[in-house]
């Protein structure tokens, strides 16, 4: 069995979910979030490390108010007071991957509370991807470190890719290799476009909030059969 450390997800499809069954796009949300938990628990069973969950895109803001309004609860939602020892007891660690200057100051704390109270956690590493956008998270490690280099007067061109990628959100955390888009649609949108650029990429037209332990087994039953090459040509 291959190794599989860091499994990304793209959580696609709770709008059209709600739309099949005839309910609010806000609803297909709300199921959404519940689902959030138990794919973390089973990421756990199959000994997942590291497991990220892309919740609310840089690109997300243009969505209609009412329903960007809704998303922005969810963090208090799932990572309140009342949840929180869920996570605790079960050794998840917490930690919010993205911009920290845009999102109501509600959201923001309640995401930070959850990151302080499980920052020695070790059975997985959550990252929650809100307000997340990969060429917005390039850009601001370009900015880090090249004002490291200015400060420093360091020759610019001593600069490597790993002075760029360990300024990422993503630093802590090894790259992906597995991410799986649920929903049906086939595109990365603007998701960890260095993070993934080895990893083995599974679309599934399963919405999320139907997104169960059967499904995450699939996926990795799909990953254990790939031929992971990196380039290389065995002989």
């Amino acid at each position: 069995m291959k190794k599989l450390e860091h499994v990304a997800i793209i959580l696609d499809g709770n709008g059209r979910w709600a739309k099949q069954r005839h309910k609010p796009r806000t609803y297909g949300h709300k199921i959404g979030m519940e689902n959030i938990f138990d794919t973390i628990l089973t990421a756990i069973e199959h000994e997942v490390k590291f497991l990220t969950l892309f919740c609310f895109s840089t690109e997300n803001w243009n969505r209609p108010k009412g329903e960007v309004d809704y998303l922005m609860k969810f963090p208090g939602d799932i990572f309140g007071k009342k949840n929180q020892q869920k996570y605790i007891d079960n050794g998840i660690k917490v930690n919010w991957i993205g911009r920290r200057s845009k999102v109501p100051l509600k959201t923001k704390n309640q995401l930070e509370d959850i990151e302080n109270n499980t920052k020695e956690l070790s059975t997985i590493n959550v990252n929650i991807a809100l307000d997340y956008g990969s060429y917005q998270e390039v850009e601001n490690s370009f900015k880090i470190v090249f004002n490291k280099y200015y400060n420093q007067n360091k020759n610019i061109n001593e600069l490597t890719f790993d002075d760029i990628y360990n300024n990422l959100y993503t630093k802590e955390s090894p790259k992906i290799d597995l991410l799986i888009r649920t929903g049906g649609e086939q595109r990365l949108s603007n998701f960890m476009l260095l993070q993934a650029a080895y990893a083995e990429l599974y679309f599934t037209p399963t919405y999320w909030p139907d997104f169960n332990k059967d499904q995450f087994k699939l996926a990795i039953e799909s990953y254990n059969k790939r031929d992971r090459r990196f380039g290389r040509i065995e002989e």
